[in-house]
């Protein structure tokens, strides 16, 4: 249970049950309990109504929680799709003292959960046979449909987290055409959720009723189900049935959708209650039915999760490695940032990073005077430590820092291989990426962004400096603010940086994009721009020179070895920027400009017209173009 010994608190949050635990050991649960959400106001309610129920004294003992819901989990806000649940994850991790709030999607975490089963807590139904190391798909029916994936790496697994049950619902047959009939009466998109799923079910029901001629009855999902189950009813039977077929209709489609040679496993509240019933069902029948394609999904075995802690299993490994991150690395992108940015700092501002690295929760939650005193420096110190990461002020420093220990799930770096094949080395360099910009994402700064859109916004001219290999940032930078009307020019080479720079205007605005910060010829420009009178925006990192120069600096800490690799990730970084500062320069210049931007997404700097150029002529000056041969002569990038 390591980096914390005391018990665990899990949740598996559905539409109808709200399921606690409490972790006391690895895959040990005790004081299991299951709440009925509608006798519960809401999400806060029933957790406090679980803890009141614990033995007295360890309630008080519970710090970390995780939670899977079954919901998209996307940033901070939580709003069920099935029910009327909503929730600010920072702020009920407050409401509840607890010190880590995890959420996640429910199917997300039955994924994680599955290479970890035992041979006794999963039943194959149908033929074929797993192959290792390969993609696992997850489908299940409940109070919805949860549709995830597993994808292998060297050191586990990636899991997916999607939304596929809301995928069109496709029939096979007439009476499934019937059933989408009769759903499209009730629903302007049928998805395979709206059946494949408790409610799903009951529809199914009155489907068949009408086309049977009968007046439905309006039984419940679990009546038709115990009707079938004890044949005593053929109408509820060949409802189940139908539920069946549709089933293995969807779990087919994902099998060739994600190629999971590794199996496809149903999950959920419904199949594993149906036993040897579902094995003779339609469902692996047709689950092979895939034309051209059925010989390639009959290897692919199937299998009902029958363990009962599954989804708990799940969640509690991603809780154990989002605290092992938070332990081994500060966990959030600010304390990680604060961890680079030290040795830089003054003697006074180390005080200061070392009291939040030692004590983020408190930093978090503690007024500018409790944390001075705590790092025994004063309070404007506090306020400077603050500034020097790129943040306005302790309140902007104070957001960014919840974000990141509120995270939902860990963000993660994985090496590339040489045994690794082309689908896993596609995979790790994506989610790297991915990885990357939601790390960024977190560093970004409202007030920062707005007074640098601000000077582009006020600018007759836009000029936009880099070296090496950052220099198809600036280019593309030039690009996209031509396509807006804006006079622009990239400089890439240093011969003629300087150059440039000793023309520019008061009205003219330089964007200076480095990784480092720290080259000279860049450095040299800030400095002459400065004594032309023009504003300087730097994209590059925090605590370098470059940054205490520029009058506006948007933070980018990504850190990569340019003197044995080419630049990748942070390249990417930089664009995405670019991007921000051009779709804001849109927005404030108005309609005209924001329907360009389709355009600029779309047309690479090869397609760009021969004549887009020509508002970067300067009209005196070096009389030199800026994009041409010289600008790719240089092969160093820093």
């Amino acid at each position: 249970m390591t980096p914390s010994h005391s018990p665990r608190l899990l949740a598996d949050i559905g539409g109808t049950y709200a399921r606690f635990t409490l972790q006391v050991a690895p895959s040990r649960f005790e004081h299991t309990a299951s709440l009925l959400c509608a006798e519960h106001a809401d999400f806060h309610a029933a957790v406090t109504a679980y803890l009141g129920r614990l033995p007295e004294g360890l309630a008080p003992t519970v710090e970390h929680a995780a939670i899977a819901i079954a919901n998209p989990v996307e940033g901070d806000e939580v709003r069920m799709t099935n029910y009327h649940w909503q929730f600010s994850i920072e702020q009920m991790r407050q409401r509840l003292g607890l010190s880590t709030l995890v959420v996640v999607n429910d199917f997300t975490a039955l994924a994680m959960a599955l290479p970890r089963l035992a041979p006794s807590q999963r039943r194959q139904v149908g033929g074929g046979q797993a192959r290792e190391n390969s993609v696992i798909g997850v489908i299940g029916a409940g109070s919805g449909l949860g549709v995830s994936g597993l994808i292998p790496l060297s050191d586990g697994y990636v899991a997916l987290g999607t939304e596929g049950g809301h995928t069109n619902f496709a029939p096979r047959d007439e009476r499934e055409i019937a059933i989408l009939r009769y759903g499209m009466t009730l629903y302007s998109h049928l998805s395979f959720e709206r059946l494949l799923s408790g409610p799903g079910l009951e529809l199914i029901h009155r489907a068949l009723s009408e086309r049977a001629g009968l007046v439905p009855e309006g039984l419940s999902a679990p009546e038709i189900t115990r009707r079938a189950l004890d044949h005593a009813d053929p109408l509820c039977e060949e409802t189940l049935q139908a539920f069946c077929s549709i089933l293995g209709t969807a779990a087919g489609n994902l099998a060739v959708t994600l190629g999971a040679l590794g199996g496809v496993y149903i999950g959920g509240g419904i199949v594993p209650r149906l036993g040897e019933y579902f094995d003779a069902s339609p469902f692996r029948a047709r689950f092979e039915d895939k034309g051209r394609f059925s010989d390639y999904v009959k290897v692919i075995p199937t299998f009902v999760v029958t363990a009962e802690h599954a989804t708990f299993d799940g969640v509690a490994a991603i809780l154990a490695a989002q605290l092992r991150t938070l332990h081994a690395e500060h966990g959030s992108a600010i304390l990680g940032q604060i961890q680079r940015a030290r040795e830089g700092l003054s003697p006074a501002e180390k005080r200061v990073a070392d009291h939040v690295l030692a004590h983020p929760r408190s930093a978090l939650n503690d007024p500018i005077a409790e944390i001075a005193k705590a790092a025994q420096v004063s309070q404007p110190t506090v306020i400077r430590f603050c500034r020097s990461l790129g943040c306005e002020g302790l309140s902007d420093f104070k957001l960014r820092l919840a974000s990141g220990l509120s995270a939902t799930v860990p963000l993660t770096h994985t090496q590339v291989t040489g045994s690794d094949s082309v689908l896993e080395l596609g995979v790790k360099v994506l989610g790297n990426t991915a990885s990357a910009i939601l790390q960024v994402r977190e560093q970004l700064n409202r007030d920062t962004l707005v007074r640098a859109i601000d000077l582009l916004a006020a600018a007759e001219r836009i000029e936009f400096y880099a070296v090496g290999h950052y220099g198809v940032v600036a280019d593309d930078a030039q690009f996209k603010f031509l396509r807006f009307g804006v006079p622009s020019a990239s400089v890439t080479d240093p011969r003629l940086q300087l150059l440039s720079a000793k023309v520019l205007r008061p009205s003219d605005v330089v964007v200076i994009i480095s990784s480092s910060g720290r080259v000279d010829d860049l450095l040299a420009v800030c400095e002459t721009a400065h004594a032309r009178g023009a504003p300087v925006v730097a994209i590059t990192a925090s605590q370098s020179p470059l940054a205490r120069k520029a009058d506006v600096a948007l933070i980018v800490d990504h850190v990569e070895d340019v003197a044995t690799h080419v630049p990748m990730v942070s390249r990417i970084l930089h664009l995405l920027v670019i991007d921000i500062l051009a779709v804001g320069l849109a927005m404030r210049r108005g309609a005209e400009s924001v329907s360009a931007l389709p355009d600029v997404a779309a047309v690479g700097l090869d397609e760009a017209p021969a004549n887009a150029v020509l508002p970067t002529a300067r009209r005196a000056g070096p009389g030199i173009s800026t994009s041409g041969p010289l600008s790719r002569l240089t092969s160093h990038s820093r």
